[in-house]
Order: structure tokens, then sequence, then C-alpha cells
């Protein structure tokens, strides 16, 4: 079988997917490490959330791409 060595656009998707996941799981701890600090800085907690939240809109985003709709 004659395999490409490019990555077609839903393999290249997928890796992107993997990216945001990793990055808003470290988002995640980072908000937590922050907020179980005696008193966190307020306007980093909520970029940071803010953030968090971005990357979850771009995940479901792409998700939406990959699982096809199916009505059954």
């Amino acid at each position: 079988m004659n395999a490409s060595p490019e990555m077609n656009f839903d393999e290249m998707l997928g890796v992107k997917l993997e990216v945001l996941r990793r990055e808003h799981r470290d988002l995640d701890e980072a908000i937590h490490a922050l907020e179980i600090t005696g008193r966190p800085d307020v306007l980093t907690l909520r970029r940071l959330k803010k953030q968090k939240l971005a990357l979850k809109d771009q995940i479901v985003r792409i998700e939406d791409k990959l699982i096809p709709n199916i009505i059954a």
C-alpha cells in the first residue's frame, strides 16, 4: 500500500486536538495551584480561566469536525 508521509486534514486536526487538550489540562492545574494558595491574584486567575474557556471552545469545534453528526 502506498502510504503518504504527509498527514491528512483529519490527522492534523487530531494532533491539534491533543495539543489543545494538553494546554487545557495545564491551565486547569495552574488555576488549581493558584486557588489553593492563600491569596490568589484575582486578575491572573480570571485571565487563566478565560484562556481555558477559549481552549475548550476550540476543542469542541475540532471535535465537531472530527465526529460525524449522525442522527439516529
